[in-house]
């Protein structure tokens, strides 16, 4: 007999919340459950390569039933579905929801589900128990993360109409036969995300076009929209404390039944569109100070937010970009990701990689001035993402080339005297080198430790704070990549907006 009722949701909540406090292990070794538990010792759970095997182990020795990939819910008897996902303990002591969500595989099959609440993704996501547990990477193994939180959730109704929005959108590309070009910056909170590598063995032909083979796909909430879920709901309800608090762009849900998230935000900058910046200010009574956060600012008054925390571009990972143009339509601003440690770096798999992250899960607003005179104007805008293959083609040669030099020690240094000291020169990439990224510097200044060739050490510059060790030993000053002005240039001009 199970020590729940698996046709009741609050039960099955009740009997899941004993998990709070526990580890892995704690479940795995506790001789309660080995009666009821079903067991299966040719699972490694401890096995870091195999991220879903924590959601078998409370399965199988909490829940006591067999782990499997059906398409109904964990729970048929009343709709339930069990996920365990992670967050991590930020280093100024805050959380954040580790990863996306995975509901259910897309499959490639057959034909897709045109309605959305007959689709297997709703019966995926329609009422969840979410068990986050808390990712800790320094310890040794999986089973030793601790669960914090457990919740039933089910998707806010004010969220209903972007999710149904982006349900669309992917079986729109899919139908279309264009699967392989998939991404999840194509929508805001449901996304298609990979399952498994990008390699080749990863591949499948599409339903819609046998010809071109397309990655293996999973529908997901995507992470920050479960970062969101997490602080918004999980965590107040288990600790009291306040929920976030965010301005909301959509004010009225109903305002999404017949027009969709961007043709709102489009609407709203259309009514200013040519404006200078001198009458935005004007109209905002805001003070005309010239300086390079003004046009952020009053991009985001035309939205009627005060700053980059509208909700719907919180759980949607929506960046705001505004740039400037100038009269000969140029464009001097290249636009930078977070700056990144060396050992890390050298470490990742592409897949992986923060690069191949930030493009593949991040939606651009961009907001476009172009100067006229002695002012700048309210020139274009419009939302964009990494085109599949510039990502997966020209992206990754450009990291990869970088990677090569950083993982395997080759990275050399060239000291040219001027007269006002020492400029170092090295041997990596150069923004001409790729169209579309490169990397430079992204500290307060420079800052080098290298080993010379007669012994000596050359040092220049405030190293702990603005250089991070390579794999080879020297210390150079921390990097970012940059995307090059030139390529969003061409977008901007190009763009009929």
């Amino acid at each position: 007999m199970l020590p729940y009722d698996d046709s009741n949701p609050r039960d099955i909540e009740r009997y899941a919340k004993g998990l709070i406090g526990k580890t892995f292990q704690d479940v795995l070794y506790d001789s309660r459950f080995l009666d009821e538990a079903v067991i299966d010792s040719k699972i490694d759970y401890s096995n870091p390569n195999q991220k879903g095997k924590l959601g078998n182990l409370l399965e199988e020795k909490y829940f006591c039933y067999k782990a499997n990939s059906d398409q109904e819910p964990d729970f048929p008897k009343c709709g339930v579905e069990l996920k365990a996902t992670c967050f991590d303990v930020l280093k100024n002591g805050n959380l954040s929801a580790g990863e996306r969500l995975v509901l259910t595989m897309i499959s490639y099959d057959e034909p897709v589900e045109l309605d959305f609440f007959k689709s297997h993704a709703w019966e995926k996501c329609r009422l969840i128990l979410l068990i986050y547990y808390e990712r800790n990477k320094a310890l040794k193994y999986n089973t030793l993360y601790r669960i914090g939180f457990v919740s039933l959730v089910s998707p806010l109704k004010r969220d209903m109409p972007i999710i149904l929005e982006d349900y669309d959108k992917i079986i729109t590309k899919i139908r279309r036969g264009y699967a392989h070009e998939l991404s999840e910056s194509d929508t805001m909170y449901l996304g298609a995300c990979t399952k498994g590598s990008t390699s080749a063995k990863s591949l499948r032909p599409q339903y819609y076009n046998p010809n071109i083979l397309a990655n293996k796909r999973a529908f997901c909430f995507k992470r920050q929209y479960m970062d969101y879920i997490l602080h918004t709901y999980i965590i107040p309800s288990h600790t009291g404390e306040r929920p976030y608090q965010l301005e909301t762009i959509i004010d009225n849900p109903m305002q999404l039944q017949n027009r969709s998230f961007e043709d709102i935000v489009l609407d709203k900058l259309d009514y200013f569109r040519n404006w200078s910046d001198l009458d935005l200010c004007n109209y905002f009574d805001r003070e005309y100070n010239n300086n390079k956060a003004q046009w952020t600012d009053l991009t985001y008054r035309m939205l009627g937010i005060r700053g980059n925390c509208a909700e719907e571009f919180v759980k949607a990972n929506i960046v705001v970009k505004v740039v400037r143009i100038e009269q000969d339509f140029s464009m001097n601003e290249s636009i930078s990701l977070p700056p990144f440690n060396f050992m890390e770096f050298a470490n990742e798999k592409w897949e992986e990689s923060q690069v191949y992250n930030y493009f593949s899960e991040t939606k651009f607003f961009f907001v476009v001035f172009a100067r006229d005179s002695n002012v700048y104007r309210l020139y274009k805008y419009f939302f964009w993402n990494m085109p599949f293959d510039h990502l997966n083609r020209i992206v990754y040669d450009g990291w990869r080339n970088i990677h090569y030099l950083v993982k395997n020690r080759m990275v050399e240094f060239e000291l040219k005297e001027t007269r006002r000291g020492y400029i170092v020169k090295n041997n990596l990439p150069k923004k001409s080198d790729n169209p579309i990224i490169h990397i430079r510097p992204h500290a307060q200044k420079s800052a080098y430790a290298i080993h010379m060739n007669d012994g000596r050490i050359y040092e220049s510059g405030n190293i702990n704070r603005d250089a991070n060790m390579l794999p080879q030993g020297d210390w150079m000053t921390t990097q970012s990549f940059w995307i090059n002005n030139n390529y969003f240039l061409e977008y901007i001009l190009e763009f009929r907006g």
